[in-house]
């Protein structure tokens, strides 16, 4: 069962298709938040990545692994609404195998260090209970920028 289903994400990160890249969140603690991303043949950039063996790229994997961390991030924010997570650092980067169409992407973000404005996370991504990525990811929490005024 969910701690958070997709409508409930939306309402905490800003992204939207086609970079909303977590499903669900099937578990969430102080420090410490599991996310559900599940990979489908019709994902768009499997158009040009590769059209003969379609690969997930590891740019996307992490940066799904960045977004589960910002709903961490975000949950305990009580103005979330005026806030932004942006992806700061990755450091250690590993990619294990790849990540296929059918794959269910499961991603596991622990605290390692929070300060006012940025978190450190130790983030892995498993598919079918097999290791496919990990790494060191740092986000920094801003201000969201005042709509766009729109001319006349």
């Amino acid at each position: 069962m969910a701690v958070l289903e997709n409508i409930d994400i939306r309402d905490i990160l800003p992204h939207r298709y086609p970079m909303l890249l977590v499903d669900r969140i099937l578990e969430m603690e102080e420090d410490r938040i599991v996310g559900m991303k599940n990979v489908t043949a019709n994902e768009p950039f499997f158009m040009g990545h590769f059209p003969e063996y379609p690969v997930m790229p590891g740019v996307l994997i992490i940066e799904a692994m960045a977004q589960v961390g910002g709903v961490l991030v975000l949950k305990t924010v009580p103005d979330r609404k005026s806030k932004l997570v942006l992806f700061a650092s990755i450091e250690e980067a590993k990619f294990r195998r790849p990540v296929l169409p059918g794959d269910t992407l499961i991603i596991e973000c622990k605290t390692l260090k929070r300060k006012e404005t940025v978190v450190k996370m130790q983030g892995v991504a498993k598919a079918n209970g097999q290791v496919v990525a990990e790494g060191i990811v740092m986000c920094k929490l801003v201000d969201r920028p005042a709509a766009a005024e729109t001319q006349g």
